[in-house]
């Protein structure tokens, strides 16, 4: 009986600890399981934000892509001689619309001044010469006997004739000294009777009237002594001088003389001082060489065209 007994309850112990065993292993994989489970979750997770940060990073490199410079402004330093002050200022409202990021920065001077100021490193994007003299020294393609010092500031294919001007002789509205031409200016000079004003040896203004002067065989130092000549260091000094009445007459351009309200009483013809030209180039060391290039391009247009010849210029042939 006994042992039926302690069999019955090692029996019942067995049992118990067999089911015991088995809720520990249940609870057990429920735990592992639910593990596997989160960690996959947030793997997947990871892997969406990751997705969608490389679409997001996609679609900003796109959108900067697309723009790209087209919406930054650009600023263009344009050296000019002094006789293009008032076209320019013109033709730059009129390509603000053209070009709406594109600013326009003009230094007007003698174009001997601003071929000085280029050669000691003043930033130039376009250089626009009332000569070819000032040109050809800054271009190494020009004639080394022009180009002594064998200067390579030119953008090479850049260079163009753009403009034509016409040499004149100007009074102001009183005209009191009575000069009619340069036939008679020339006889007056001899005599000694007036007092004319004329551009310096460095602006080209200066150097075509040199040449009239030679073509009458006029010694310009003999009349500068004998007090008969005064000197403008850009064409715009000239102009000022005739028009307040300081001297006689003047030797300008037409355009000049045109925007300054001045009498043109003669032109100087192209045996007396050469045809007088106008040529434009983009600087090598431009950082905007193409926008310099584009605004060059837009000058020849009809529309730029246009404003030039309404007071006096013409294209270049």
């Amino acid at each position: 009986m006994k042992k039926r007994m302690m069999a019955l309850l090692m029996a019942v112990l067995m049992a118990g600890l067999t089911a015991c065993s088995s809720d520990t292993g249940e609870t057990a994989g429920t735990t592992e399981g639910a593990a596997a489970s989160a960690e996959e979750t947030a793997a997947q997770e990871t892997t969406a934000q990751e997705t969608e940060a490389a679409e997001t990073e996609g679609e900003t490199e796109g959108t900067e892509g697309a723009s790209g410079d087209g919406g930054e402004e650009v600023e263009l330093t344009v050296f000019a001689a002094a006789s293009m002050t008032e076209t320019l200022g013109e033709i730059s409202d009129l390509y603000a619309q053209v070009a709406p990021d594109v600013k326009l920065s003009f230094n007007f001077d003698s174009s001997g001044t601003l071929k000085t100021q280029i050669e000691e490193g003043a930033a130039c994007d376009l250089f626009i010469s009332a000569g070819q003299l000032q040109m050809d020294q800054l271009d190494i393609e020009a004639d080394p006997s022009v180009n002594t010092d064998g200067l390579d500031y030119v953008a090479e294919g850049t260079r163009i004739n753009l403009l034509e001007n016409k040499v004149t002789l100007v009074t102001n509205e009183e005209n009191t000294a009575g000069i009619a031409s340069f036939d008679d200016l020339s006889q007056k000079l001899s005599e000694g009777g007036i007092l004319m004003a004329m551009g310096n040896s460095d602006v080209p203004v200066g150097q075509y009237t040199q040449k009239i002067l030679e073509y009458y065989g006029l010694d310009e130092e003999a009349l500068a002594a004998d007090g008969v000549i005064t000197y403008g260091s850009n064409v715009k000094e000239v102009t000022t001088q005739v028009s307040e009445g300081v001297v006689d007459c003047g030797v300008v351009y037409c355009t000049d003389a045109f925007s300054a309200g001045l009498t043109v009483v003669d032109s100087a013809t192209e045996e007396m001082c050469g045809q007088v030209i106008y040529p434009a180039a983009v600087m090598k060391n431009s950082a905007n060489q193409e926008a310099a290039q584009a605004f060059l391009d837009y000058l020849t247009t009809d529309e730029a065209m246009a404003v030039f010849e309404a007071v006096g210029f013409s294209p270049a042939e």
